[in-house]
This record gives structure tokens, C-alpha cells and sequence, in this order.
């Protein structure tokens, strides 16, 4: 399962993702409600968790967006605007939960069990792409019948290339995703890490690369023979 979480407050947001990722759910966290409509129609999730109160766009008019666009999947508000008239407002745009901090997170995992057991509720456990195979719990990179161990940051950033194979990332998302909104990481430190995976790839003898797009990002690409 893949959720898009949506939360302005970044320490927030990292205990969130802490919670939802040690429970086998796959979340991209997103941090103002421009980023939040253009993930969200960008990939395929399962669940969006959504703040209501965003910089740029608030919750309640991104959630308007993706119901207008006919986009069918299920959305928790997760904030702390708590008077009725705020429910009923999340509620009537097309919510399928609205829930208000500070929560428990028992809670909120088993809202999230709720809202998901519509698509069976499986957990995504594997990425695999050409003839590689990234064990999500073990950070264990396979192919054919060799395989490495991956430190965390070496697994963050090839899981994030891994779920979106065919897309360029740009250097900014891999920074935002992997050493987060508020690091002082630079373009430097993810050509560091790139080059780290390239060479578990090669060690590999994998057919998979990973593709530098000059002032865009990098991508995957597999090399036949």
C-alpha cells in the first residue's frame, strides 16, 4: 500500500511517516497543497492523510481539486481544526474520514487499515524493476542470484527511483524525500550516493543503470545486450 501523506509541519510529518512505514505502508510526505494535487495526480495511492491547514493551498480546496478531477481515492483529514463545522465541511468535499490531533497512533493506524481494506489491504513489500528486486523491509538489494545490503541512505534514495521507474526525480525531490525539507544536503550529496548505487549495481552485473538527466534529476534505465 502507498499513502500520500500531506503535512506542513515537518517534524510532524517524519513521525507520521515513522508510524505508517513500520507498519509496511509505503508514504511519500508532501509539505504545502500544490505539491499534495500534483503527487496525487501523478501516481497511483491508496490513501491520502491531508492537513487542512497548508501553505499555498489549503486541504479543503486540494481536496475539492482531486474530487473535480474525478480521482476516487480515499482521503483522511488529519488536523486540528475540530469544530463541527469543519468536519462537516471535509466531509461534504468528498472525505472519507476526518480525524483531529493530537491523535493516538493506534488510532490512526487502524483508520488507515479501514480506508485501505477496500483494495485488500496488501502491503507492499518489494520494488523490483529489470532484474532487480529491493526487499523493503531488509533494504536487501537482489539480482539474479547475488545480493548487497544496503546502508539507509543508499536504500532511501534507490526506493525512491524504484517507485517511479519511469520518471526523472529531480535532485531536489531525492533531497526532500531522503534527507528531508529542512537538511542543508546539496545536489553534491546525492552525486555521492548515485555513484555509491551505481557501483552496487555493477557489482550486481545488473542490467539496470541509473541515467543522469543534465539540470533535471536522474532516472532509471535498464541496458540490454
Amino acid at each position: 500500500m502507498r499513502i500520500l501523506l500531506v503535512e506542513d509541519e515537518v517534524s510532524l510529518s517524519n513521525a507520521i511517516k515513522t508510524i505508517l512505514e513500520r507498519s509496511g505502508y509505503v508514504t511519500d510526505a508532501v509539505y504545502d497543497g500544490l505539491s499534495a494535487v500534483e503527487y496525487a495526480q501523478s501516481a497511483d495511492y491508496d490513501l491520502i492523510i491531508l492537513d487542512v491547514m497548508l501553505p499555498l493551498a489549503d486541504g479543503f480546496e486540494v481536496l475539492r481539486t482531486l474530487r473535480r478531477a474525478k480521482m476516487d481515492t480515499p482521503v483522511m483529514m488529519l488536523t486540528a481544526k475540530s469544530t463541527i463545522a469543519d468536519k462537516v465541511t471535509g466531509l461534504n468535499e468528498g472525505a472519507d474520514d476526518y480525524m483531529t490531533k493530537p491523535f493516538h497512533p493506534e488510532e490512526l493506524l487502524a483508520r488507515v487499515g479501514a480506508l485501505t481494506r477496500r483494495k485488500g489491504n496488501i502491503v507492499l513489500r518489494k520494488l523490483t524493476f529489470g532484474d532487480l528486486t529491493l526487499d523493503l523491509g531488509s533494504a536487501v538489494l537482489a539480482c539474479n542470484n547475488e545480493t548487497v545490503q544496503l546502508s539507509k541512505k543508499k536504500f532511501e534514495v534507490l526506493k525512491v527511483l524504484l517507485y517511479n521507474p519511469t520518471m526523472t526525480i529531480t535532485t531536489e525531490n531525492l533531497i526532500n524525500k531522503v534527507w528531508g525539507v529542512d537538511s542543508s544536503a546539496t545536489d553534491n550529496n546525492v552525486e555521492v550516493y548515485i555513484s555509491f548505487i551505481r557501483k552496487k549495481l555493477k557489482y550486481l552485473g545488473s542490467t539496470v543503470g541509473i541515467r543522469k538527466i543534465h539540470c533535471l534529476g536522474y532516472r532509471l534505465e535498464e541496458f540490454r545486450c
